[in-house]
């Protein structure tokens, strides 16, 4: 049997999530910007194509808030 949509927490979950990828994309950058000079072209390539998924994450999650806190 299927479980019960229940949205109750979804702003909460939204907001763990956006809080969360933040945090990675801090991190993230702080990692580059103290050791970019150490590592290598292509790991810091992938470093920031990632950061740029995080972004765009950031921003969809930040829709999808405003659209449950609608509700």
């Amino acid at each position: 049997m299927a479980k019960p949509d229940n949205r109750a927490d979804n702003v909460e979950h939204l907001q763990e999530h956006i809080q969360n990828t933040l945090q990675n994309l801090d991190e993230a950058e702080e990692y580059l910007n103290e050791f970019g000079s150490e590592i290598s072209s292509e790991e810091s390539s992938q470093i920031q194509e990632k950061n740029e998924r995080r972004k765009q994450s950031i921003e969809n999650f930040r829709e999808e808030l405003k659209d449950e806190a609608n509700r």
